[in-house]
């Protein structure tokens, strides 16, 4: 399995081959891009018997050609071989179509430049950026199946690439217990995510702290791998934090709230409805899909609104205690559990379709 650990995809990852275990399946992860920070190596650890493999080849989005994706595909597709894989589950799906694969491959998309581009600046894709868009399109074409994770995701990959077929969709899903501490004192709010990333909306909830008459503290990286920055006015940065301290943080139950414009699935609102944080969400397809009637919402770039939001909330103890149940209760949908037997019955149905062919 390809992951990175920039985002998402580290967690999703590693969950998904520790809930892998149990069926008879042994993961061999391979690294892209850059090395994994201090958080990351931490979250690693806390996930045992994981076989992790640094590869030192550049994520598909931040390659300046594509020669440096087909690369990269080829040293992974080695790596397969010399691992006698069974099926290869690629988080990247630009290089599905780049390498002769030794095993059939599984393309799990968790975003792309185009579904990025269109979401959050809804422009055409600039011509700089067309080679990526034909190297996804061939890589979702040539993989033996894709993955989404969120109906609304798969709908927007099959426009975005033309595909002849939708996605199949598997949910993502975390461990861990699903119960909460008693709410702190004092009203708290949070946002976690990638800060640097445009599509995040950090910069609305910046805006919406300086109307808010609660604090907004926003935890994550304030720069990207690409150059990227973020330069909060009215949030609070606390930083990146392990997943330690972001569940600690957590069980305090603060509202927590998400202004993007831009998610295929969203791990840190499953995170926080675990530990019965009321939600405030943007009211995009994938929220509305997964959260609908467990979350208050919110247009993505309406900062007054979620200035307004969060004004209710505070104000309300029992609202927070109604959303913070709802949004629990929600969250048991998705485990790792459910996670790793949707893969497991999309690798069967690929393995199966090859083997016939």
């Amino acid at each position: 399995m390809t992951a990175d650990a920039v985002g998402g995809v580290w967690r999703y990852a590693l969950e998904l081959a520790t809930a892998m275990k149990p069926l008879g399946w042994h993961t061999v992860l391979a690294i892209i891009g850059p090395v994994p920070d201090s958080a990351a190596a931490e979250a690693a650890a806390a996930f045992a018997g994981i076989d992790l493999r640094l590869t030192d080849r550049p994520l598909d989005w931040l390659a300046r050609t594509s020669d440096e994706v087909t690369h990269t595909a080829t040293a992974l597709a080695s790596l397969a071989a010399d691992c006698g894989a069974d099926a290869i589950l690629c988080n990247s799906p630009a290089l599905a179509g780049c390498a002769r694969w030794p095993a059939p491959v599984i393309a799990v998309a968790h975003g792309c430049v185009t579904t990025w581009w269109a979401a959050v600046r809804q422009q055409p894709l600039p011509p700089e950026w067309q080679w990526h868009h034909r190297q996804m399109r061939r890589g979702l074409l040539q993989a033996d199946a894709v993955v989404a994770p969120s109906h609304a995701f798969a709908l927007a990959l099959q426009a975005a690439y033309a595909l002849p077929a939708l996605p199949q969709v598997v949910h993502n899903g975390l461990a861990g217990a699903r119960t909460r501490d008693v709410e702190a004192s004092g009203v708290q709010v949070v946002t976690i995510g990638r800060l640097w990333d445009e599509a995040k909306g950090a910069a609305v909830l910046d805006r919406a702290a300086g109307e808010a008459g609660a604090r907004l503290t926003a935890i994550g990286a304030l720069d990207g791998p690409g150059g990227e920055h973020f330069r909060p006015r009215h949030l609070r940065p606390a930083g990146v934090l392990s997943n330690t301290e972001v569940q600690a943080r957590l069980r305090a139950r603060p509202v927590f709230v998400s202004a993007a414009s831009f998610e295929p699935f969203g791990l840190a609102v499953l995170e926080a409805a675990m530990a019965g944080c009321p939600l405030i969400l943007s009211d995009i397809p994938t929220f509305r899909e997964l959260w609908d009637e467990a979350a208050l919402f919110v247009a993505s770039d309406d900062a007054a609104g979620f200035a307004r939001a969060i004004d209710l909330l505070a104000g309300r103890p029992d609202l927070r205690r109604h959303w913070g149940e709802a949004a629990a209760e929600r969250s048991g949908r998705y485990t790792p559990e459910r996670c790793a037997s949707g893969m497991q019955a999309v690798i069967g149905r690929a393995v199966a379709s090859r083997a016939a062919a």
